[in-house]
């Protein structure tokens, strides 16, 4: 399973996105909020199945919850397994914890990844026995933060993360300070 991970469009992703996002060939596009015009997602949609929450630049839109949970699961037929709990939200970390209600959130979904967006800073962490990922923005660039998305792949157990830059298509790395 592999799931392309975007946040922080703004109304205005990344020229390459697109592209960039159809080459990882992912099962499903997970959103994590501050889309700005809703078109941004039928674009996405067309590449895999979508699934998105409000960001705080998004309104009160109907179609848009406050936070997801997402099974993956085993089989085709029942009875399915699951077998891995995303929570998706949008603001979720004070730096690189969890905040208290989304601690809280996945504690009660029991879920294994928590996906939040709006800091534009790309992270992959733990916390209290949580995963943590924001996979960064897509959008316009503030704060000389990268233009970046997502990946997340779940195979045979092992989860693998990562974040691609929009602009070059390569992987991004966090640059390395102090060495």
């Amino acid at each position: 399973m592999r799931l392309a991970i975007i946040a922080d469009t703004h109304s205005h992703p990344h020229p390459n996105s697109l592209q960039l996002v159809q080459a990882e060939r992912p099962d499903a596009i997970l959103h994590a909020g501050d889309i700005g015009d809703l078109a941004v997602l039928d674009e996405f949609r067309n590449v895999a199945p979508l699934f998105a929450v409000r960001g705080n630049i998004d309104g009160r839109s109907p179609q848009l919850p406050d936070l997801l949970e997402i099974e993956l699961t085993s089989g085709v037929e029942a009875p399915r397994a699951t077998i891995f709990r995303i929570l998706l939200i949008h603001i979720g970390v004070n730096g690189p914890k969890l905040r208290a209600d989304a601690l809280g959130w996945a504690k009660q979904r029991e879920a294994a990844l928590v996906v939040c967006g709006h800091s534009h800073v790309p992270f992959i962490g733990r916390d209290r026995g949580f995963t943590i990922f924001n996979p960064g923005s897509m959008g316009p660039r503030r704060f000389g933060l990268p233009i970046v998305f997502g990946v997340c792949e779940l195979s045979a157990g092992r989860l693998e993360l990562w974040h691609v830059d929009c602009e070059s298509g390569a992987r991004w790395e966090p640059p390395a300070y102090g060495v």
